[in-house]
């Protein structure tokens, strides 16, 4: 009898989340083998579904109300394990969060996510793990830091109002009322964002433009940032500003590495220890990867790379399932993957794929089972 198979999807964008997918593939492996021992690790890249995917982990689930990224009342979760907690920014400061007329790229904030690491520190936590992606600001991490503490002043040493657009009034950042707690707390950035805080490819311009930015008001959060850490630099703060994952989550990156002492790590690779990936793998015969879209940008950095990889360096076989993919078998090859199987190859519509991909997936699954699970 083949070994347990591991299924380690990341989410399906716009349709399942990433533990929704595990349970759909694995009722079509039962279906087809219910001999089969069936193993679940949903995972993540640090961007949203991370901390979902710490709670199917083990992690304890504490529910949080935070200021949304326009200030509104956001209902969201941390996840507690011992002294470490995972805080996702995307639930509390992401894109995702807004309507597309709501978007509010000079005001959006990142003061949420600030509350949310208040929340981690209030339960004891000694590590956070910071997950980064989707957000819907570009503050360069203001609002973070002033929930957490410090005051960012105009000339006349008034609090600015959030958002990445009054940065461009800052005169002086006051760090010394920062929650005594974060001396003692290790802050993990999780991230697969290399991009610095400022020029072309900074946060303003790489990312500004899909938070509602026009181009005269990409070129303003820019000249915005490059205030901010000047004044950060003169408060104390680490001179990071070039540094990679600067730029991440609107530059919230930034206001991690320079203020909190963070230290930056691939989203992925945080998220496979904090689930014990490696303990579930042992002994696995086969690995289902998974994604909405399997393409160049999951090689780089996302979830299903790093399960594969990790899988590949344990010699297990792995297959992929997705919505559809654009990579020919020899790139997939290449990535340590063995086949990918894709709902558009049982529904040629795109939309009905995204609507019942939870129907649509156990019959994929059936499929694997057939091809993969030999007796």
């Amino acid at each position: 009898m083949p070994g347990p198979v591991l299924i380690a999807p990341d989410k399906f964008k716009g349709s399942l989340t990433a533990p929704e997918v595990a349970a759909a593939v694995a009722t079509g492996l039962r279906r087809a083998r219910p001999e089969v021992e069936v193993r679940s690790a949903p995972v993540a890249d640090g961007g949203d579904g991370t901390v979902q995917a710490a709670v199917a982990g083990g992690y304890v689930p504490i529910p949080v109300r935070v200021a949304g990224p326009v200030g509104e009342p956001v209902d969201t979760e941390i996840a507690v394990f011992d002294d470490t907690a995972v805080v996702e920014l995307a639930s509390a400061s992401g894109l995702a969060l807004l309507d597309p007329d709501e978007l509010a790229p000079l005001a959006a904030s990142s003061e949420g996510t600030g509350e949310a690491i208040l929340a981690a520190l209030d339960a004891g936590a000694r590590t956070v793990v910071l997950g980064v992606g989707g957000s819907a600001c570009t503050d360069g991490g203001a609002g973070m830091l002033t929930v957490l503490g410090a005051r960012v002043l105009d000339a006349a040493e008034h609090p600015l109002p959030p958002g990445g657009g009054p940065l461009s009034r800052v005169a002086s950042v006051d760090l010394s009322g920062l929650d005594p707690r974060l001396a003692e707390t290790e802050v993990i950035l999780a991230s697969d964002v290399d991009n610095p805080l400022l020029g072309e490819r900074g946060a303003a311009h790489v990312y500004g433009p899909q938070k509602g930015a026009d181009p005269d008001q990409v070129r303003f959060l820019d000249d915005a940032l490059a205030n901010w850490s000047r004044a950060v630099l003169a408060a104390g703060g680490r001179d990071v500003a070039e540094q990679p994952g600067a730029g991440a989550a609107g530059g919230v990156g930034y206001g991690a590495l320079a203020v909190l002492g963070a230290r930056m790590r691939p989203g992925v690779d945080v998220v496979l220890e904090l689930i014990d990936f490696d303990r579930q793998l042992a002994g696995a015969g086969l690995v289902i990867i998974g994604e909405g879209s399997i393409d160049e940008q999951t090689l780089h950095g996302k979830g299903p790379a790093g399960v594969a990889a990790r899988a590949r360096a344990a010699g297990v076989p792995v297959v992929a399932i997705a919505g559809r993919s654009e990579l020919s078998p020899e790139r997939l090859r290449e990535a340590g993957i063995e086949a990918v199987y894709t709902l558009t190859d049982i529904e040629p519509d795109p939309q009905r794929c995204i609507r019942e991909a939870a129907t649509l997936l156990p019959e994929l699954a059936e499929r694997i089972a057939v091809e993969h699970l030999k007796s």
